[in-house]
């Protein structure tokens, strides 16, 4: 929830247990492309992002080596994790710590949940997960780009876009 309605002169109160149905989206961008692959699971732990993993691996199947950004949650620097990337030849690059404006997919995150679930009702926590992915997954390249931050001048990667081998 990110704001609330009142009366004046009361507090608006909002109960928290911690019990809150919960789903969580696992998702990456193709830089050259920017295609999406989307997977959503219950938890956000070691096992999901393997999960992720497989699933990103078998989008891109007949590609060498993937290079991954990524943050340093513990599901993804947990050895077992490392060694699947390894197997699945894909090579994370490591963002630093608390830096979500460097990685693209976080400012489509960040879209997301303004967009779609920022103080709205879904039926249910899978239709909203649901809505969210697909939501991810319409945007047309350009948007992509666009609400990932890619189209800015001070994008960090942009050399590195205009370099980018893109095959025929």
């Amino acid at each position: 929830m990110r704001a609330t309605w009142a009366l004046k002169g009361t507090q608006a109160l909002v109960p928290i247990t911690g019990r809150n149905a919960k789903r969580v989206l696992f998702g990456a961008i193709n830089l050259g492309s920017a295609r999406r692959v989307v997977l959503i699971r219950t938890r956000a732990g070691q096992a999901d992002a393997q999960a992720f993993l497989r699933a990103l691996r078998r989008r891109y199947r007949g590609a060498g080596w993937l290079w991954q950004l990524t943050d340093r949650a513990s599901a993804h620097t947990a050895p077992q994790t490392q060694a699947l990337a390894h197997r699945l030849r894909i090579r994370f690059v490591w963002l630093p710590r608390q830096a979500p404006e460097l990685s693209p997919m976080d400012q489509l995150w960040r879209e997301l949940k303004r967009l779609i679930a920022a103080n709205r009702q879904a039926a249910s926590i899978d239709a909203l997960a649901a809505e969210a992915a697909d939501w991810v997954l319409r945007l047309t390249p350009q948007q992509v780009r666009r609400k990932a931050g890619m189209m800015s001048k001070r994008f960090w990667l942009r050399k590195l876009l205009q370099n980018f081998w893109r095959p025929t």
